[in-house]
């Protein structure tokens, strides 16, 4: 099997005091992945194509998940 790489996690820049954020790695060919920034290395991870991801993102960012 080939080495892709590993994932660049980033945390959003909102969750600068908190820490209770999402880290997400879309460096990596064909997927994005996502996991819980308080549990870091040891959290589970959430695998995704990009295509998925960038409707997720427009979803949240259009307020379609707004209370």
């Amino acid at each position: 099997m080939m080495d892709q790489g590993s994932p660049e996690w980033r945390k959003s820049s909102r969750s600068q005091s908190g820490g209770n954020c999402v880290e997400v790695a879309v460096n990596l060919p064909r997927r994005a992945l996502l996991r819980d920034s308080k549990l870091g290395a040891g959290s589970p991870v959430l695998a995704t194509s990009p295509d998925a991801f960038g409707a997720f993102l427009a979803a949240v960012k259009a307020g379609r998940f707004d209370r």
